[in-house]
């Protein structure tokens, strides 16, 4: 399943992908017959809680899907109800608010390279705030007077379906519901003078997010999956996941031992390297920038930069 959120006349709406139309899940349900298998579900619940749901989830949207009239999900324009063709929608984060975003620093042997520091013996974690979300195709931005050295890092993301403490190594997986794709925008100058990186990383706009969550019973191999970002076309970063220095079962159990996993926890795993602040000269990001970000098999998220006017 591509889980998703759209706006609709003006709504955020949850719901799923099949080819290039969105199923609003309970408007699609409702209108179709098979609103026993929203268990209760209703428009106004954020995401984590159809994920809390699991494989019943799964099958209850398959079913959702089976009841709507199936020519709805071939014809173009069609005024079914509860389907809508995505390119007449505006695409918003999977997650408005997630409990948690627990990223990974320093991930990818190529990035600590990069920075001329040996990879980490564990894992390095740190928190970006639930405020930092951006939908796919919001604007990042950013005051001067704030920082003036924003930088990319594209990102495969960890979706939690079970919660969990202490997870062992071996059963990890069974915790994940599913990935997406993040940006982790950082202010590299925030990063160095607070000597700890969640300011930096954790202003607003600074995560977007997108553009679906693609469940796990769909990814074969999440650890050989193609991770890129361009900026304003540019090639910057070009790597995959089996460069992954702590692969996912490792970060799942890891964070588990410090922290309760719920239904809805976003992990970025780390980016490769490639950032702008290690180029050579350093570039980077500027108004009207336009940065994207993709995983193979995933999608991509494409966002515009914009500099506000500096406030004091």
């Amino acid at each position: 399943m591509r889980y998703a959120r759209y706006r609709v006349d003006g709504e955020a709406r949850f719901g799923f992908v099949v080819d290039d139309f969105f199923l609003d899940l309970v408007a699609a349900a409702e209108a179709h017959g098979a609103g026993e298998h929203l268990d209760g579900f209703r428009a106004d619940d954020d995401s984590p809680r159809w994920i809390a749901r699991g494989k019943a989830g799964h099958d209850a949207a398959r079913a959702i899907a089976a009841a709507v009239p199936q020519d709805a999900l071939r014809t173009a324009g069609t005024a079914v109800p509860g389907v809508h063709a995505i390119a007449d929608l505006e695409r918003l984060a999977p997650i408005a608010r997630p409990g948690k975003i627990v990223a990974v620093g320093r991930n990818y042997a190529d990035h600590c390279a990069e920075q001329n520091q040996e990879p980490p013996t564990k894992p390095m974690f740190f928190v970006k705030l639930g405020t930092s979300v951006l939908d796919p195709g919001g604007t990042i931005r950013f005051r001067r007077d704030v920082t003036d050295k924003v930088d990319y890092e594209a990102e495969l993301a960890i979706v939690i379906g079970r919660s969990g403490r202490d997870i062992p190594v071996e059963s990890a997986l069974d915790h994940v519901y599913g990935y997406t794709v993040v940006n982790d925008v950082t202010a590299r100058d925030l990063q160095k003078s607070d000597k700890q990186w969640s300011r930096a990383k954790g202003l607003d706009t600074f995560c977007p997010m997108g553009p679906c969550i693609v469940t796990a019973d769909e990814v074969a191999n999440p650890h050989d999956l193609d991770v890129r970002s361009f900026v304003n076309g540019e090639p910057r970063q070009d790597s995959n996941t089996r460069h992954l220095i702590f692969d996912i079962p490792t970060l799942v159990s890891r964070l588990s031992q410090s922290v309760t996993l719920e239904p809805g926890d976003v992990i970025p795993t780390g980016t490769p390297g490639g950032v702008g602040c290690y180029l050579d000269p350093p570039v980077f990001l500027a108004d009207g920038d336009e940065v994207r970000v993709e995983v193979a098999g995933i999608g991509s998220i494409t966002n515009r930069v914009q500099e506000e006017t500096e406030t004091r």
